[in-house]
């Protein structure tokens, strides 16, 4: 009970501070003694700060205002992109301190020199947030792959990659500092859900890179499968006698939608920022990227009909790549969503770009700590 008394007290704290004892007391509906003791461990391990506000010019002593530390504990995220890699610490505001993000292609390199690269990077980045006085807690890394029921510590198969049976913790230079791997759609998918102000329990966010990836939130919990492996949009066959597809199948929907097919339709090449290739050219009215991408949302547009209909999601969230070319995209998926979801209504403001884009997989890795920390504040050590 006292454990959840912790996290209820500093989940208050983080979402609406500063706010005083009395104030938590009132939120929360615990009696001033018990904030008053729960507060007072909150600032032993080091998660909440408490000051003198400024004064108010009434009689009396000056009020006091808690607040969460922000030079104390942080979540540290990683990113193995196929064309970067990315690290990123957060607070328990949630709010990034540290942000670094270096283009490197990745794809078919030795995955103990990838994880090496992307292992020193982090260590860069917790040296500075540890100048800022934030002590990571907590390390998580978004890979592109099937990363099955979390706490194994594998990466089952991340195609994109070249990767097949990978453990981290084989390849990591600090046994102490290893990270947790998970797929990159869920994380995005979790930021969206922590982070965004649309207030929706149930949705399916989808994302793309070089390949296309999806992750289901169902009242509020992600949803992993049996085995880890829900989401996997990006092989969900549109034409049954389709184009082969890496994966072995024919048709998969990652054929038409994904970076490659579009800049293939398009005719152009993948090298530098595709994504913002694809979009200066599409804001430039070039004929055949808009036609690569209309053909590109009709093909989204299909594949999330079945979505829809399967769950009955509050809505649909465009992230990553797709979330900077939603201008170019929304129109023709709305347009198969309107014709294929018949049996229930669904209205077209449901779906909608992610306001975090490509940040999205980075900044869930990151802010999985900070949650986790939230949700049961007996993480941190007394000090």
């Amino acid at each position: 009970m006292r454990r959840q008394n912790l996290a209820v007290v500093l989940g208050t704290v983080a979402g609406q501070s500063p706010l005083s004892r009395a104030d938590v007391a009132g939120l929360t509906g615990l009696t001033r003694a018990a904030v008053s003791s729960l507060v007072d461990e909150l600032i032993g391990r080091g998660a909440l700060t408490e000051a003198e506000t400024a004064p108010s010019g009434r009689v009396g002593r000056p009020g006091r205002a808690l607040s969460v530390n922000d030079r104390g504990p942080a979540g540290l995220g990683l990113e193995v992109g196929v064309t970067h890699l990315g690290a990123c610490v957060v607070d328990l505001r949630g709010e990034p301190r540290v942000w670094r993000r270096v283009e490197r292609t990745n794809a078919g390199r030795p995955a103990g020199r990838v994880l090496a690269e992307v292992a020193a990077l982090g260590a860069e980045a917790e040296a500075e947030a540890a100048g800022l006085g934030l002590r990571v807690e907590g390390r998580v890394l978004a890979v592109p792959g099937v990363v099955p029921n979390a706490g194994q510590g594998l990466i089952e198969h991340a195609p994109n990659l070249g990767w097949h049976a990978v453990r981290p913790a084989d390849h990591w230079p600090e046994p102490d500092t290893v990270p947790v791997p998970e797929n990159e759609a869920n994380l995005g998918a979790l930021a969206e859900y922590w982070q965004a102000e649309h207030g929706a329990e149930t949705f399916v966010h989808v994302s793309a890179e070089a390949g296309i990836g999806a992750a289901m939130v169902v009242d509020g919990q992600l949803f992993r499968g049996a085995r880890g492996f829900a989401g996997e949009l990006g092989h969900i066959p549109i034409h049954p006698d389709g184009e082969p597809c890496p994966c072995g199948s024919r048709g998969c929907l990652e054929q038409y939608a994904g970076e490659a097919a579009v800049l293939r339709e398009a005719g152009l090449a993948g090298s530098g920022d595709p994504v913002a290739l694809l979009a200066e050219r599409a804001g430039a009215g070039d004929r055949a990227t808009l036609r690569a991408l209309e053909r590109a949302g009709r093909a989204l547009g299909f594949a999330l009909a079945s979505a829809v209909n399967l769950i009955d999601p509050d809505g649909l969230v465009l992230g990553g790549a797709y979330a900077e070319l939603a201008d170019w995209l929304l129109p023709a998926v709305r347009a198969e969503l309107a014709a294929r979801v018949t049996v229930r209504p669904w209205p077209p403001e449901a779906l909608r770009p992610s306001a975090l884009g490509r940040r999205g997989a980075l900044l869930g890795a990151a802010l999985l700590t900070a949650r986790q920390i939230i949700g049961d504040p007996t993480r941190l050590p007394l000090a």
